[in-house]
């Protein structure tokens, strides 16, 4: 059984992919790049892949291929029509990265609302050592307790950081991007008044047509000036832009993002305008990925293909 692994780099070269190797002849490319897919899986039995595209034109001359097994939860650069059509299975992993992601959201939240660079930076710059008294806090900060909490897209993730900001203290509510009704034991609200009401919102929500610019200069205008907004969904829910604009003007007090619209993040994206890490604070796409999480990836894909060799369906898109 040929398996190739086409973008090893993606969970990191701290995270061992040794286990793969019990399950045929392993050949691994650190990364890849779109030209050189097709070359690569030629004569693969199972692909292992994460964003690389897998399409009729880089799949074409692999007629051996029987799996593809998603290092992601994610599944979009897979062709699912070509592989249903040529008999190709295709599985992904599910929810190995909600505490990890549940957790930077929190990193986020904390780290802007109580104002921790400024302070970090008032010790270091010497500022605390020059004063008299024992303490600062001329940069007003507030518990998150009694404070409401705004989710808009309750899946795992969104529903593990519900659990956590009612630890807080917080009153939760949360709004369905498809209009969808359903009781997940918190307020559920219009977008509309869940961006009035709340004092962090946080998004958990797929990029769809729908979820596209959803966060845009309308909707970011009806949020408090004191709001704090956090993006660990996706980068295109977002228009950079606006929200470049929104802080600039005070509309929202504050950001903190995982995610943005292109990635890498362009040099031309407005929000790197933005240095204030009091206001603003990005992070490289990296919420995902804690050393656990990662290694859940690997061992998820064993137990993906385990199971596929054995005939049987675990995580099965098609």
């Amino acid at each position: 059984m040929n398996i190739v692994i086409l973008e090893r780099g993606t969970i990191g070269m701290d995270v061992s992919v040794d286990i793969l190797k019990e399950l045929g002849n392993v050949t691994i490319y650190e990364n890849s790049k779109v030209i050189q897919v097709a070359e690569r899986v030629k004569d693969a039995d199972i692909i292992i892949a994460n964003k690389m595209p897998l399409s009729r034109h880089t799949l074409k001359d692999a007629s051996h291929v029987k799996l593809i097994a998603q290092f992601a939860t994610g599944y979009d650069n897979v062709d699912i029509n070509y592989c249903r059509e040529h008999g190709i299975a295709v599985c992904n992993i599910s929810d190995y990265s909600t505490p990890s992601v549940t957790q930077h959201t929190f990193a986020l939240a904390l780290s802007l609302s109580e104002h921790l660079s400024y302070y970090d930076d008032y010790v270091k710059n010497g500022s605390w050592a020059a004063q008299e008294g024992f303490t600062h806090f001329a940069n007003t900060f507030y518990e998150l307790s009694g404070k409401t909490w705004g989710i808009i897209g309750m899946g795992n993730i969104g529903r593990k950081v519900a659990a956590a900001a009612t630890a807080f203290g917080c009153r939760v509510v949360w709004a369905s991007t498809t209009d969808t009704k359903r009781d997940e034991g918190y307020e559920q609200l219009s977008l509309e008044e869940l961006l009035k009401q709340s004092d962090f919102v946080s998004l958990h929500c797929p990029l769809t047509k729908a979820t596209r610019h959803l966060i845009n200069a309308e909707t970011l205008k009806l949020m408090k000036p004191s709001a704090i907004l956090i993006n660990v969904a996706r980068g295109g829910v977002v228009d950079n832009a606006a929200l470049t604009d929104a802080l600039n003007s005070g509309i929202i007090a504050a950001a903190g993002l995982d995610v943005v619209e292109g990635e890498p993040i362009s040099v031309n994206n407005p929000l790197n305008s933005i240095k204030d890490s009091d206001r603003l604070i990005i992070t490289p796409h990296m919420a995902w990925g804690s050393l656990e999480a990662r290694s859940r990836v690997v061992t998820e894909a064993y137990k993906n293909i385990t199971a596929f060799l054995n005939g049987e369906e675990r995580n099965r898109i098609i």
